[in-house]
């Protein structure tokens, strides 16, 4: 193995001394312009590089965010993840992305890697079934800033960036009801998660204040996967009478219960109006492009950086602000509306 070049070998160079050499690849104004090229120029054909990890330990940083993801291959946490790296390249930062798999001992694991490596900060949507936050008091016993978002337990401690779930929910069930919808059905996730069980209070805001009737059955719960919106869709087709809208709070499982449904015969939106949630890309494959809420991903992962990077830097307190709360917005496509379709020209015989 080669040996690992060091400031001695280019001082031994260059005939100048090690704090010369030092100061120079920092470039400190004492050392002349012409010699800090001289040793930027030797460092390079040399092969030396900068010892981070000391230069860190030095200053009690390590320029690194770390990141505890529910599933890296989901369309809204690649736009969160596009969000946060760009925020943090910008700033110097190196972000250390891990993913719980959905489940709580994986998120306890990754959440003690993430300590044990000295992230300056930590970014986390919580899995699944995670209920308890224990794992992550460490941090806080630490002062290492952590901030929660899309999925947040209730923590005093902390700030959560979120939209206002109920408020989506409650537009995305006003639009079937004002699409003619009086039987409308909700598939849900884990009502135990903040979002699933805020969007499911705005579904039934929606309904009580135009005087549609909730019942259990009005509420699917599954884990929103898309075999999950299969087997909604087959559940849906057994009830009676049949439902004429869908609301469903992810748009996978919405895209594969469409697709059941068609399958079955069931015309949409005619028979059934359906919206989902997140505007994932898949919206506007399925045919008809589904009804969706807009879930701004990328703005969420540049405001969770830049939140956490300002509090390192002194500038804002995350202990302080407890919610920041984004907005969505209702992208109406053709699977709601039934009241848009133009009529077929007649053939003339």
């Amino acid at each position: 193995m080669d040996k690992e070049i060091t400031i001695y070998d280019i001082a031994r160079e260059l005939s100048i001394s090690p704090t010369t050499v030092s100061r120079g690849l920092n470039n400190h104004p004492a050392v002349k312009k012409d010699t800090r090229q001289k040793i930027f120029d030797a460092a390079s054909q040399m092969g030396y590089r900068t010892n981070a990890f000391a230069s860190n330990l030095r200053k009690k940083r390590t320029n690194t965010i770390g990141v505890i993801v529910p599933r890296l291959n989901s369309s809204f946490q690649s736009s969160v993840m596009a969000g946060m790296e760009k925020v943090a390249n910008e700033a110097g930062y190196n972000l250390i992305i891990s993913q719980s798999l959905e489940t709580v001992q994986k998120e306890i694991a990754n959440a003690k890697t993430m300590f044990d490596n000295r992230v300056d900060g930590l970014l986390v949507s919580i899995a699944y079934d995670t209920e308890n936050t224990d794992h992550f008091e460490p941090f806080f016993s630490k002062g290492i800033p952590l901030l929660f978002y899309d999925r947040v337990p209730e923590h005093k401690n902390c700030t959560s960036i979120v939209i206002d779930n109920i408020k989506a929910a409650y537009t995305a069930t006003t639009h079937l009801v004002e699409q003619g919808c009086t039987n409308i059905i909700h598939i849900s996730g884990n009502l135990k998660v903040n979002v699933y069980k805020d969007r499911l209070k705005g579904f039934k805001y929606a309904l009580m204040d135009n005087d549609i009737p909730f019942t259990k059955a009005s509420v699917i719960t599954t884990d929103l996967s898309e075999e999950a919106g299969i087997k909604a869709a087959q559940q849906i087709l057994k009830m009676s009478p049949l439902p004429d809208g869908i609301f469903v709070s992810n748009d996978n499982c919405a895209v594969s219960c469409i697709k059941t449904l068609k399958q079955a015969g069931i015309s949409i939106p005619d028979d059934m109006a359906i919206v989902g949630f997140n505007n994932d890309p898949i919206t506007r494959i399925i045919e008809p492009n589904l009804t969706t809420i807009d879930y701004p991903g990328y703005e969420m992962g540049e405001v969770a950086v830049r939140s956490l990077i300002n509090y390192l830097d002194g500038a804002s307190d995350v202990t302080i602000t407890n919610t920041i709360t984004l907005r969505s917005e209702l992208v109406v496509r053709e699977s709601t509306r039934k009241t848009a379709k133009a009529e077929k020209p007649s053939i003339a015989s």
